[in-house]
């Protein structure tokens, strides 16, 4: 079985796929423990010397003022856990909390946090026997980090709460006792320190943006096919084009087109142009695919950028500097710039959605899909007797609805809580939420075209098609058989989703080489 070594500092977006989905074991580096172990006795030396310090012998928030006393401290700690376990509805996924546990204890591994050593590892014995904590869905601002979320997993650690263990929900004290561990007794510090954070944005945001390379993997598949079903235009994928404006994503895409397409027949060049052709360009949803998928792209890589700084950073309050010999209060679990990464990974994953049904919509119309019938009706139908693919597109164009509607971005909301001590909030859980139902949407239009784009080329041949979409069409005929009378759209679509949402339409890029395997 696969190993991730964690050490606060060096984790990425692959490694956190592979621990929250594909089970991986998580390791974590003796160097790491050792410098935990050196941040813990440096807070304890500065409980001796400085008397009192935020978080540790105080209240929390607008109770900071509340000095508490040493025989106390413990009772402190489990109360916060206890007081801000206060989520509600579904209970994540268990790839999410998986994704929440490990990025909290790679972030305690850095050193700063002034937990002991055994904090982190119960965490990973948890995770690496496959128990997760039952995590409600909402209940978090993004502000003082994930708060209430993190609470929950706190509270198995210390033997309370529940968790998932073999399908079935176990008591927190079971759950440790399965793992090998007994409940913690939260020392100073340390029930802020599970709790401070931005692991349920970051882990709902890093599995979405996983998740969302491969729809746009799948989307320029559909968009190479949609190509040649509509007879189109190549010229604007010409690599010159692209040079003369060279954003990365577009760049990439056009490339990774050309490539599908190659040794195609199907498709129009201007150095091959016949005069009956008509106009030499295609509508912008073919033509400026690049520019506006490769923009999806670009905001992709930037939100990749950012949740990987996240996930190798401390962003718990107060932190400790054992080499300074202090302990400094700061902003580090404010999630603001996650948040706003996020938003713009939304309005990515909309806009993807958006031209892929412009696509769809231009296949099915005789008006722009040059002799095809409309709606793609099958060969055995007449057109009016039958609708043909009609209604499909009005399934895509309610989920791109549905998506515009989210592309409002969280980030821009603060509403304040703690008595207005914690006055600006960042809505960050909110952005992730949002992105990964724009995520799901968009995911059903891709198949949606993926759908009408094979009808387009079984109607109008699959003889001269690419290398790469060839491969592709077959990938979709062994699912899904083309129309030739009017039938319930909904199994195929569903079928075609699960194709996209696998990554098996990805992976037949992968397998020609067009994307590196993740």
């Amino acid at each position: 079985m696969a190993q991730i070594t964690i050490d606060g500092s060096h984790l990425n977006l692959d490694q956190l796929l592979q621990v929250a989905r594909n089970g991986a074991q998580t390791v974590i580096s003796k160097e790491a423990l050792s410098r935990t172990l050196n941040g813990r006795r440096a807070l304890e030396r500065l409980i001796q010397r400085e008397g009192t310090i935020y978080g540790v012998n105080t209240g929390f928030g607008a109770l900071a003022n509340f000095r508490i006393p040493p025989e106390e401290i413990k009772h402190l700690q489990t109360n916060l856990v206890r007081s801000h376990a206060a989520s509600v509805g579904r209970p994540l996924t268990s790839d999410v909390v998986r994704a929440m546990m490990l990025l909290r204890a790679n972030t305690l591994l850095k050193g700063n946090s002034g937990i002991r050593p055994e904090v982190v590892t119960t965490i990973v014995r948890l995770l690496n026997k496959r128990i997760h904590p039952y995590v409600p869905e909402k209940g978090s601002v993004g502000a003082s980090g994930d708060l209430s979320p993190l609470s929950h997993i706190a509270l198995v650690l210390i033997g309370e709460g529940q968790a998932e263990s073999r399908g079935r929900w176990i008591s927190g004290r079971n759950a440790l006792r399965v793992s090998g561990s007994v409940p913690l007794e939260l020392e100073a510090k340390e029930g802020l320190a599970l709790n401070n954070g931005t692991q349920q944005m970051v882990a709902i945001g890093g599995l979405c943006l996983h998740d969302g390379y491969k729809l746009l993997a799948s989307e320029e598949a559909a968009l190479a096919l949609s190509l040649e079903a509509l007879g189109g235009w190549i010229d604007a994928f010409d690599e010159r084009i692209h040079r003369l404006r060279p954003h990365p994503g577009q760049q990439a895409v056009a490339q990774h087109v050309r490539l599908l397409l190659k040794g195609s027949r199907m498709i129009r060049t201007v150095t091959s142009r016949d005069p009956s052709d008509g106009l030499p360009q295609d509508p912008y949803s073919f033509r400026c695919a690049p520019q506006v998928m490769g923009a999806a792209r670009d905001a992709m890589d930037f939100g990749k950028s950012v949740l990987e700084v996240e996930m190798n950073s401390a962003t718990d309050n107060p932190l400790v500097f054992p080499r300074d010999g202090l302990c400094i209060s700061g902003g580090n679990f404010h999630g603001q710039p996650v948040a706003m990464a996020l938003d713009f990974m939304s309005l990515a994953l909309s806009n993807l959605a958006n031209i892929s049904e412009r696509r769809t919509s231009a296949l099915l119309d005789p008006s722009l899909n040059n002799g095809l019938p409309p709606f793609l009706v099958g060969r055995g139908s007449k057109p009016g007797l039958a609708s043909g693919m009609m209604a499909v597109q009005y399934t895509a164009t309610s989920l791109v609805a549905e998506c515009k509607l989210l592309t409002h971005p969280a980030s821009s909301d603060s509403i304040p809580t703690s008595s207005n001590f914690e006055d600006f909030v960042s809505m960050g859980p909110g952005a992730a939420y949002k992105a990964r139902t724009i995520l799901e949407n968009a995911q059903y239009v891709i198949a949606i075209e993926l759908l009408v784009a094979a009808q387009g080329l079984h109607l109008r041949g699959t003889k001269n098609m690419g290398t790469g979409t060839k491969k592709l069409y077959q990938a979709i005929r062994r699912k899904v058989p083309a129309l030739e009378e009017d039938r319930s759209s909904h199994q195929d679509i569903e079928l075609l989703c699960k194709m996209v949402r696998s990554g098996e339409i990805a992976g037949i890029l992968e397998e020609i080489g067009i994307m590196e395997r993740k």
